[in-house]
């Protein structure tokens, strides 16, 4: 079951989301048809619920419309999924494929500390 904690954006509340958001944001760039991505679909859950309250995780479907794959274009995802953690609108940590849970932890840690 998808957590509740997990934020759906878009091209159109990205910035409000993820840019000029007040907590650093980890945000996983994802499409339906990606095996990876669905494998990795519980553990973005799982550091939602973990996190909440200090730091947002967002889901990006590249897949959505044109302006979401130009918003991936925009950020450099060359393959998904593409994990990145966004602190005062700036990237600040990037992984690419399917990654271990704390490898994901890890990154968000590190924009708290």
């Amino acid at each position: 079951m998808a957590s509740e904690n997990v934020i759906v954006v878009s091209a159109e509340n990205f910035e409000s989301e993820v840019l000029q958001s007040d907590v650093p944001v980890f945000v996983d760039f994802w499409a339906p048809w990606c095996g990876p991505c669905k494998m990795l679909g519980p553990v973005i859950d799982q550091l939602a619920d973990e996190y909440a309250g200090k730091a947002k995780v967002a889901k990006i479907d590249i897949e959505t419309d044109d302006a979401t794959k130009q918003l991936a274009v925009t950020h450099g995802v060359n393959g998904i999924p593409a994990l990145m953690m966004f602190k005062g609108g700036e990237k600040v940590g990037e992984l690419i494929g399917g990654q271990p849970k704390p490898a994901l932890a890890g990154m968000i840690d590190e924009a708290l500390a």
